[in-house]
């Protein structure tokens, strides 16, 4: 700063000691200049938010001096000292410091420009677990932290990835299914930071293994399905992999245990795979027991000094039915051990029993033996109760049938082919004949007088059995010729159309030797006629066949006589209890229960029957089937 001093000082001294040579008197001093100028220095400067500056004042005289003025500082975004020494505020922005002199109306001003701080750049990123071993399939999260450059530890923005799982956004991993070792990775996104974790990932461990079920109480020769399940270490539970062992039998790979012969304890094991836990669950083996024996045939009609054949089945408690063991024993007559009966030669009524040999289960079959001339040869001559029909073909009785076909001269009644060398009924077939002949036999009300009944013709029969012998020669082939006998509700008065039929005929395919039951309704489930005329099987209800098991018609049974009856009971009106099946020998082969025959229809009864015979493909060959003993009973007729 500049010193303000006279401006002639050697005239001021000679005049202050000389007095009186410059005039004399007293000397008055002159006065002060103005002040014209006043400048501030720096006239412009950055700082940042809280920094400071010193700014300084020089003020001009109007006689040319520069000696600092007495002024006073103001400043905008900040504070400013007396001295001039400025500090920044915590707004960015431009700012002024002003400085005006006390004694004159003279400012001047400074520009200060306050800048923001630069963003911290990030100095360190840490991914964190850094290492860990998880199971395959299981999760972790991870996270991050960071160091920044104003020592702040804000959260940096990061982009994972992962390999051998996938990974969130928010860094949540879930593991694939593969184990090994693998890697998670986190990039900055605004930078070029990144950190690396190790992830080992392990297969997961099985902690517990069941086998079910823990025990299993069967009979021997039976089977039980065995199934494993398991608890991870992870706490899923997938069914484990497993082995298989098992003594009193065998097991599958897939755990089905099949029992041996041997009574006993035993047990199945489960083994894990390429582990070491295991199971074992008790199996006890029993002997399986005979619950139910059947002799067949139940009833038989022989003459004095016939043969026959007797045999027995049986179900066990396993649910199997192989044919027991037996004794056999009867009286009337001698039996052998395979079944076979001799009568003696005494009529009477007498009995075949089977007793189980290895238990106390039997069963009884009753012997009606007739002196020759009686029994089946002559069988109509004694009818019994409940017979409404009987033709043993002793008589002719064809004009008691509403319809005979004889077949072209192939259908007759011929003497000594029916039973004991009794008259029968034969058709001799050629080869390739379809039609072979048939009895059509009306019973009970019926609703044309075309259908002439063989009784009274008044009796509604909601129940009706029938039985026939038939017989096909030695060396027959072919199966059973289909047709044989069919029931009827015959009513409509200007049509042949039908209320119900039951068919029993030969079975097909795989089942041609053998019998089947077909039955059908011709009305609509509540009673209202639907059929329009004969067979019309487009509108006939299927009511669901059964096929038979005992065979009849292959080589090595044809030539026997053989006794069929039939049992036809319709349903009472709104319930499904009728009834249709099929005995042979005594033995029932094939059944149908619960069946709708008719609804509530119940103007007409079971009133026609058939006996017939028709080849739909045509005979196999020249042979013969012969027909005898026809019987039609409201109750069971036997053999």
């Amino acid at each position: 700063m500049l010193s303000r001093v006279p401006a002639n000082p050697l005239r001021f001294s000679l005049c202050a000691s000389l007095v009186l040579a410059c005039g004399g008197g007293a000397v008055t001093p002159a006065p002060a200049p103005p002040l014209t100028t006043v400048l501030i220095t720096p006239a412009t400067l950055q700082t940042g938010m809280g920094g400071t500056a010193q700014f300084s004042v020089e003020g001009i005289w109007s006689d040319g001096g520069s000696a600092q003025p007495a002024v006073a500082w103001t400043a905008t975004g900040g504070t400013v000292t007396n001295a001039g020494l400025y500090t920044a505020g915590s707004v960015a922005g431009s700012f002024h410091v002003v400085v005006t002199a006390q004694t004159a109306a003279l400012a001047d001003t400074a520009v200060i420009t306050v800048l923001a701080p630069p963003p911290p750049t990030l100095v360190t990123l840490a991914l964190t677990p850094a290492a860990v071993t998880i199971e395959t399939t299981a999760a972790q999260q991870f996270s991050v932290s960071g160091t920044w450059s104003d020592a702040s530890t804000t959260t940096p923005v990061v982009t994972y990835s992962a390999a051998g799982g996938t990974i969130t956004p928010g860094g949540l991993y879930t593991a694939g299914t593969t184990a090994g070792v693998f890697r998670v990775i986190a990039v900055q996104q605004a930078g070029t930071l990144a950190d690396t974790s190790i992830v080992t990932l392990a297969a997961p461990t099985l902690t517990a293994l069941v086998l079910a079920p823990g025990s299993a109480s069967l009979t021997t020769g039976a089977s039980q399905q065995f199934a494993v399940s398991g608890t991870w270490s992870n706490g899923s539970h997938t069914v484990p992999a497993v082995n298989y062992t098992a003594t009193g039998g065998t097991v599958t790979a897939g755990g089905l245990y099949h029992a041996g012969d041997t009574a006993g304890t035993f047990r199945v094991i489960a083994t894990q795979r390429g582990g070491t836990l295991a199971d074992t669950a008790a199996i006890t083996l029993t002997a399986p027991t005979l619950t139910t024996l059947v002799l067949a045939p139940s009833s038989a009609s022989l003459a004095t000094g016939a043969t026959q054949q007797f045999t027995v089945s049986g179900t066990w408690s396993d649910g199997s039915s192989t044919t027991p063991l037996v004794n056999y024993s009867a009286t009337g007559g001698a039996i052998a051990a395979g079944g076979l009966y001799t009568a003696g030669a005494t009529a009477g009524t007498f009995r075949v029993i089977a007793t189980h040999q290895a238990g106390t289960r039997a069963d009884t079959s009753t012997i009606i033996l007739t002196a020759p001339g009686g029994g089946l040869a002559n069988e109509c001559a004694t009818p019994h109760i409940g017979w409404v029909w009987c033709d043993d073909f002793e008589q002719d009785r064809s004009a008691k049938y509403f319809e005979v076909d004889n077949a072209g001269g192939t259908f007759t009644r011929v003497a000594g082919v029916g039973n004991q060398g009794s008259y029968g009924m034969r058709i001799q077939w050629a080869a390739g004949q379809q039609n072979g002949g048939s009895l059509h036999l009306a019973l009970g009300k019926t609703p044309q007088s075309y259908f002439k009944a063989a009784d009274a013709g008044t009796a509604i029969y909601r129940e009706l059995y029938w039985r026939i012998y038939v017989k096909h020669q030695a060396g027959w082939t072919g199966g059973g010729g289909d047709k044989l006998t069919r029931a009827f509700v015959y009513a409509s008065p200007t049509t042949w159309a039908q209320a119900a039929a039951g068919h029993v005929w030969s079975g097909m395919g795989s089942n041609e030797n053998n019998l089947e039951i077909d039955p059908y309704r011709g009305t609509d489930a509540v009673g209202n006629m639907v059929t329009t005329g004969f067979n019309d099987f487009a509108h006939f209800t299927y009511l669901g066949a059964d096929e038979g098991s005992i065979p009849m018609f292959d080589a090595a049974h044809v030539g026997n006589w053989y006794c069929v009856e039939a049992h036809m009971k319709l349903n009472d009106a709104g319930q499904s209890n009728g009834v249709f099946e099929v005995w042979v020998n005594g033995s029932r082969d094939a059944s149908k229960t619960g069946l709708n025959w008719l609804g509530s229809f119940n103007t007409y009864g079971i009133n026609a029957l058939f006996f017939e015979n028709f080849w739909n493909a045509g005979a196999a060959k020249a042979e013969a089937r012969y027909f005898d003993n026809i019987v039609v009973s409201t109750a069971r007729v036997g053999c």
